[in-house]
């Protein structure tokens, strides 16, 4: 169907259009991509197992489904054939399929060229394009404003998959050494380069830690933060048997950080009860008594970990806006503490 680019409501409410299709089913919609995270602590491990799931109708991180085959060609422009080879048999591949190719080197200049004649000759198949990475093919700004050139160049990107439904570009980008207070900020670049794709994935780890969480944000598929593994084979899986769980396990992570073992059983208890739960019932579950679990519980509240519903009811914190009026420490544990909670 050939879409005006002018319309008015009532006929735009009658057109019946083809579903979203997704690279990952409820993670990564169609459309452009990026993938951003600090050097070597596994994003090209991440998409080349991808890579290997969505051309042979595998699995997506051990658990999500990915229905049929489709064709894929990955340019990992900072990898040779050896070093694949290795990562393929690392990774246990054994089911491999024609439909995934590579591509290892590319003239600078002829990347957009070499992507849309890809994704046109596989046009009506769902054709994904992995980049691997960016900063390979990225052409120099010059004297130009740099949010314009960066804006200009994804858009070029973008705009070979908009013409050609259902197709799909991931591509693989850095984070700058310090992101702002939003995630999207830490995608190195300006801000032309996040502002231009579809989808932003943000993957943080720390070096030599197998646990990782997955950021993400998207115009078309839900904002969401998961958690992940990484194992010694290169192998990335959810932390959970779906999203859900992955993403319960993600928040656990985040407010758990930093504190101690005692603290972090106090709050994962409460994380179990989402319509909150007393401190009688949560004695129990910690074998505390009353006097500690009432100091942990204050402090818990205190620094936003959990979250006092009512009088003597605590429960997990989802998203928290507290109010100019309230008093973020030092309140007492009797006293009302005037938050809105958004499950």
């Amino acid at each position: 169907m050939n879409t005006p680019t002018t319309f008015n409501a009532q006929w735009l409410m009658n057109q019946e259009f083809d579903p979203l299709k997704y690279v990952v089913p409820g993670l990564i919609p169609e459309g452009l991509s990026i993938l951003a995270s600090t050097p070597k602590i596994g994003k090209s491990w991440m998409v080349l197992g991808l890579a290997l799931g969505i051309s042979t109708g595998a699995e997506a991180f051990g658990t999500i489904p990915l229905g049929p085959r489709r064709p894929v060609r990955y340019f990992a422009l900072e990898d040779g054939a050896r070093r694949l080879q290795s990562r393929l048999r690392s990774l246990g591949a054994s089911d491999l399929s024609h439909m995934l190719e590579f591509t290892t080197q590319i003239p600078q200049g002829e990347v957009i060229k070499s992507i849309r004649d890809y994704v046109t000759n596989y046009a009506g198949l769902d054709p994904v394009v992995i980049l691997d990475t960016l900063g390979r093919v990225m052409p120099p700004a010059g004297n130009s404003n740099a949010y314009s050139h960066d804006y200009a160049t994804l858009s070029a990107l973008k705009s070979i998959v908009d013409e050609v439904p259902g197709s799909s570009l991931l591509i693989v980008h850095h984070t700058r050494k310090s992101g702002g207070e939003d995630f999207l900020d830490a995608v190195s670049g300006t801000q032309g380069i996040a502002g231009a794709a579809d989808t932003v994935l943000v993957l943080k780890r720390n070096r030599h830690d197998q646990t990782a969480t997955l950021q993400v944000t998207s115009r078309d598929a839900a904002e969401g933060e998961y958690a992940l593994s990484l194992d010694e084979r290169g192998r990335w899986t959810l932390d959970g048997a779906s999203l859900e769980e992955s993403a319960d396990a993600a928040r656990l992570q985040r407010v758990t950080a930093g504190v101690s073992d005692r603290m972090a059983d106090v709050i994962s208890a409460i994380e179990r009860f989402p319509e909150g739960i007393r401190p009688r019932e949560l004695a129990t579950i910690t074998g505390m008594g009353n006097d500690e679990l009432g100091k942990y519980l204050r402090r818990a509240d205190d620094s936003g970990r959990v979250t006092k519903l009512s009088r003597g009811l605590y429960a997990p914190v989802r998203s928290v806006r507290v109010s100019e009026t309230d008093i973020p420490f030092g309140h007492s544990d009797d006293s009302d503490t005037r938050l809105e909670v958004v499950a």
